[in-house]
């Protein structure tokens, strides 16, 4: 099923690595004809227009975007018992680790008198969406809400698309229930990008100054075109595991989490990366057999046999370790020896996982960690969803009269070698008028 590059006696560059390596990704810009007039249309007409692609798209009108606080309730006296335990402990574990990444506000003195500050603050309203579809991700909803809520987000909306009965999914409602999420609207796709943004006062829905969450390419799009408009945390494409491994993994448990990402999409992309033969051998083998037995089958198969998996065979660690750094993975599981020593050469990954006890699927709901990740490479520049997503830095600069004088002359000089001399006389006025004035 799995594609097989074979870079054995070869010792690849950056580039070629990145030409090799199996990547699919997703052509936004094919999709921009298409989203364009929803985000137009509902820019200047508002909720009316966004149910209105709703209905066309999927079939749903609800009652009203904004969901009743009774549907919530609802959701949460249905679900089973043993759901709700594992939502919260999972919020709980989240919430401790994403606690901890608030960063701290400080005063630097540049010269007697001088000063610079820098302060963090939350952004004042963020939409998180939340995708349906293919699957239910009230994982989402927590890896969403809980850096939002940490980060001091005093106001924030969560949209997901409805579902037949014209409400987000009921797991979905109970998760925001959960962690006291009061605003939620039923409304998905391109569309409910474009209403977050531009909101429709006379709806009462107010447009927010983020976006975030994962979607599919419409949504993607969407986001593309609201970036300026609002903040955005990333192009986010499908879903990716790399693994990196030696002929002391286990193929039953690398198979198993390769196709555990394959299931979340058709174009998901599963690569192993390893320096044993006999292990990739095993591993096809093992695929081949399990996917088979899965739920999602068929959406498993497409995704394998897709051109953004494979085999990668290479000579020896370095190569392995040079290849996963090229690639930038989304997730990348490490099951070799001394695999904590192999982690800390890694500097292009969304998330590592270290070993066969941590396994991507840990990421994805419990392990404390956040599962929207950076994907198609973007690893290489970027990092996964955070509290520091919902924080913008503010410098404060605080100088007295004895220290601006002290550094005018600096500034003036600079002005005039930029030949913008109306800088350095904004600077020498402030002690000509003093002087007068004396």
């Amino acid at each position: 099923m799995l594609a097989r590059i074979d870079l054995r006696g070869q010792t690849p560059t950056t580039s070629e690595l990145r030409h090799v390596l199996p990547r699919g990704g997703t052509d936004v810009d094919s999709v921009i004809p298409t989203v364009a007039p929803v985000v137009h249309a509902v820019r200047e007409r508002g909720a009316s227009a966004a149910l209105d692609y709703g209905e066309k798209f999927d079939g749903v009108v609800p009652q009203s975007v904004r969901v009743p606080k009774a549907q919530f309730d609802a959701a949460l006296d249905t679900l089973d018992p043993s759901v709700i335990e594992a939502l919260t402990e999972s919020i709980r574990r989240v919430r401790a680790f994403h606690s901890t990444q608030i960063p701290k506000n400080h005063d630097v003195e540049l010269a007697p008198g001088g000063c610079v500050s820098e302060r963090w603050v939350p952004v004042e309203r963020v939409g998180l969406y939340v995708p349906g579809g293919k699957a239910v991700y009230p994982s989402s909803v927590i890896m969403n809400v809980v850096p939002a809520q940490e980060a001091g987000v005093q106001s924030l909306v969560v949209a997901s698309p409805p579902q037949d009965n014209g409400w987000p999914h009921p797991t979905i409602l109970a998760a925001c229930s959960l962690l006291g999420v009061d605003e939620v609207w039923a409304v998905g796709g391109a569309q409910a990008v474009a209403l977050l943004a531009y909101g429709d006062a006379a709806e009462d829905l107010e447009p927010v100054d983020m976006i975030t969450g994962p979607g599919n390419i419409f949504v993607t799009a969407a986001k593309r075109l609201v970036r300026g408009v609002v903040g955005i945390d990333s192009e986010a494409g499908p879903t990716e595991i790399a693994i990196v491994a030696d002929e002391t993994a286990d193929a039953v448990e690398v198979a198993y989490d390769l196709i555990s990402q394959a299931e979340h999409d058709p174009m998901a992309a599963s690569v192993l990366i390893t320096t044993s033969e006999d292990l990739a051998e095993a591993v096809e083998k093992e695929v081949s057999e399990r996917y088979r037995v899965t739920l999602n089958a068929e959406r498993v198969r497409e995704a394998l046999e897709g051109e953004q998996s494979g085999v990668v065979l290479v000579d020896d660690m370095q190569t392995a370790i040079a290849a996963a750094n090229a690639y930038a993975a989304e997730h990348l599981e490490i099951h070799t020896d001394k695999a904590e020593e192999i982690a800390t050469q890694i500097t292009n990954a969304g998330a590592i996982f270290i070993g066969r006890y941590s396994p991507v699927p840990l990421g994805d709901y419990s392990a404390g960690s956040n599962h929207v990740l950076p994907t198609s490479g973007s690893a290489r520049h970027s990092s996964g969803l955070s509290t520091h997503t919902f924080l913008k830095s503010i410098h404060v600069v605080n100088y007295t009269k004895e220290a601006l004088k002290d550094i005018s002359q600096t500034v003036i000089t600079l002005a005039d070698a930029e030949h913008l001399p109306a800088h350095g006389e904004a600077i020498a006025a402030r002690f000509n008028v003093e002087s007068e004035r004396d």
